[in-house]
């Protein structure tokens, strides 16, 4: 059951996480942009870039969870 969760977590940082993948992936771009100084960003930028990460951030709790370093009681 634990390892039913990463999976989901897997499938979705690699489709909707990465998603547009041409010309390069979504996150890549508004990383880059944010590392350059981040120039003319707006607020639609920002949200933009918290939906496309938060698939990530599922991902990395489902294995910090898997591997015990984080516990949570369900």
């Amino acid at each position: 059951m634990k390892e039913q969760y990463i999976y989901f977590s897997l499938i979705f940082s690699l489709s909707l996480g990465l998603a547009p993948f041409t010309p390069e992936p979504h996150l890549v771009g508004k990383f880059r942009w944010i590392l350059g100084g981040g120039i003319r960003m707006e607020v639609m930028d920002y949200f933009d870039l918290i939906l496309h990460s938060t698939p990530w951030v599922w991902l990395l709790f489902s294995l910090l969870k898997w591997s015990g370093i984080f516990k949570i009681k369900t």
